[in-house]
């Protein structure tokens, strides 16, 4: 019979959830640690179902906890992915101007990317970027060196056999949602729907759930997770030659994630998008996935309708490009004009979970705080699966101001 007093309770078996356990059992090797994910296999949601890119850090504001963790954590991630042989690639990247205002944007991003650390930019002319992409057509792009492509479920895998090589005595659950815990000075009591553990310190990494179990410690939140569908298309095996390695559009400095971008997977499928729609569940993938829960829950809520107010011709635009191929095909276009409907076929969708402010706005950086002994990560968007080692870094000096 397993025993079920630990040291620490990790809830959510993402990347961050896994970095951080990790992290801390790596340097507390004797420390008993519980992870608990609800679904039946690790990094399903956000974790499993992104682009596949180690991002390099050129968008995020200089100083910001995104750089920061970005450029370091990509860094330690290539290093580990080395070391445990996970399939990646530091292909680097193209990111286009196709108008006048986007080449002017390139300028502050380079500069921006100089900040952050990054090595070798180049600017490039039209003629410079047919080189390197020779269907891509734009006024100008940066090549972003330090870009590649991950297997992010094999990282998760990876780190959940560290944890419990290190102490065999260290266990993660799957079909383990956590749905209560109360909290003791001495011992946390945290309940699933079928089991109660104990422990000294619970650290919530639940993503797209992150704001309703902080919510279960009375705390006044400032934010609601609210979840937007991505869907990619991919190309067909015939146009696959169009596009070597990724390329990406210049980013709306208003809505970074907007945008639809090309992406060479590890698998070697090339993923086109994704567009941002509101769901109408926080883990629907399918168009017509709908959670009353969810719903009432982000519509009941004052930034929501803010956030459609203040931007609902992106929303629409963005409704009308899931909503026809032919339009999805267009916005390619830009930046692939050869493309025709035939060279695209539906692939897979994503959600990201986005921490809307009161106002409406999306908050940009990771939110991470702790409520007494216990630590809840309320926003970790991307780049947080390339981010995912240095934000558990993060993460344990955290928990370190916890131990006595």
């Amino acid at each position: 019979m397993m025993n079920k007093n630990f040291d620490i309770i990790v809830v959510g078996g993402g990347l961050v959830g896994l970095s951080t356990a990790f992290k801390i059992q790596e340097k507390f090797p004797a420390k008993r640690i519980l992870l608990l994910e609800k679904e039946k296999s690790l990094a399903l949601h956000q974790s499993g179902r992104n682009s596949g890119v180690l991002h390099s850090g050129l968008y995020y504001t200089p100083g910001s906890l995104k750089s920061k963790n970005c450029v370091q954590g990509r860094r330690e991630l290539v290093d580990f992915a080395k070391k445990h042989k996970i399939k990646h690639d530091v292909c680097g990247k193209l990111v286009v101007a196709t108008n006048k205002k986007e080449t002017d944007a390139l300028d502050s991003l380079f500069n921006r990317g100089q900040e952050n650390g990054l090595k070798n930019l180049q600017m490039l002319n039209q003629h410079e970027i047919k080189e390197i992409e020779p269907f891509v057509v734009g006024l100008g792009a940066i090549l972003v060196p330090e870009t590649g492509i991950i297997d992010y479920r094999h990282v998760a895998k990876t780190l959940a056999f560290l944890i419990t090589s290190i102490n065999p005595n260290s266990k993660i659950l799957m079909d383990s949602e956590v749905i209560d815990f109360i909290d003791k000075e001495s011992l946390s009591t945290v309940m699933t729907r079928s089991d109660q553990f104990y422990c000294k310190n619970i650290i919530f990494c639940a993503g797209l759930f992150a704001d309703r179990l902080a919510q279960k410690e009375n705390v006044n939140l400032d934010l609601k997770i609210v979840g937007f569908r991505g869907d990619y298309y991919v190309l067909t095996d015939e146009a696959k030659h169009k596009v070597k390695n990724l390329v990406y559009p210049v980013p709306n400095p208003e809505f970074p994630f907007l945008g639809v971008h090309f992406t060479r997977m590890t698998t070697g499928e090339i993923e086109c998008g994704p567009n941002a729609v509101f769901t109408f569940k926080r883990e629907g993938y399918d168009k017509l996935d709908f959670s009353i829960k969810d719903t009432v829950d982000a519509l009941n809520y004052i930034g929501t309708w803010r956030l459609f107010k203040n931007h609902w011709r992106f929303g629409l635009n963005e409704l009308v490009k899931a909503s026809s191929k032919r339009v999805f095909l267009n916005h390619l276009r830009r930046i692939i004009p050869s493309l025709n409907m035939d060279d695209i076929v539906p692939g897979r969708s994503g959600v990201r979970a986005i921490a809307l402010g009161q106002d409406g706005d999306a908050i940009d950086d990771f939110k991470i705080i702790s409520i007494g002994k216990n630590i809840h990560v309320l926003n970790a968007p991307s780049p947080a699966a390339t981010a995912c080692l240095s934000i558990g870094e993060t993460i344990f000096k955290e928990f370190l101001k916890h131990q006595n």
